[in-house]
């Protein structure tokens, strides 16, 4: 087994996280086509309400955040290098662990709530999400369904600030 990782890093969990933080994921995921633009377009292909061009600013806002981290990029990382390493033939009936990383992502970012959301990108596959293989697909709904459940949660989003970000904690 050797001391130093595929891109010459050292190996272990540090070397991951170092990988992971260091701007790899958003450009891997814009290698494949995968841009803040294409998510956005995607997200707010379902959105249903007012004030679109000011929902869109809040959530990129939102998604710059959580694109910086690491728990998401690890997420993310995981599925483009499924992508990369574990073939399957289309999207098998069998296959879940797709759906669990995708999951992971929307609870991570918008709680439970989140997962209720998933299932509708999933489902109805807008945008760039309908062009994406298993894996990734899942992923990015994941994501986009976390931010936008995150971005309506009460009182945790209402400017265009990251959460907690300007706010006092109940410690302070």
């Amino acid at each position: 087994m050797s001391d130093v990782s595929p891109v010459g890093k050292p190996a272990g969990v540090r070397g991951m996280i170092e990988v992971c933080t260091d701007g790899k994921v958003v450009e891997k995921l814009e290698q494949r086509g995968i841009t803040l633009e294409k998510m956005l377009d995607t997200a707010m292909e379902l959105y249903i309400g007012d004030d679109a061009e000011e929902v869109r600013k809040k959530l990129k806002s939102l998604m710059l955040h959580y694109l910086k981290d690491v728990n998401v990029q690890a997420l993310l990382m995981a599925a483009l290098l499924l992508e990369e390493n574990f073939k399957v033939n289309g999207d098998p009936v069998g296959l879940v662990a797709d759906e669990l990383i995708g999951i992971d992502i929307a609870e991570y970012i918008g709680g439970k709530l989140a997962l209720f959301n998933f299932f509708h990108y999933d489902t109805k596959k807008p945008g760039i999400l309908k062009e994406l293989p298993p894996f990734l697909d899942d992923a990015i709904g994941g994501f986009i369904a976390g931010c936008m459940t995150k971005l309506f949660e009460p009182m945790n989003f209402d400017s265009a600030e990251t959460p907690n970000e300007g706010k006092e904690t109940e410690r302070s």
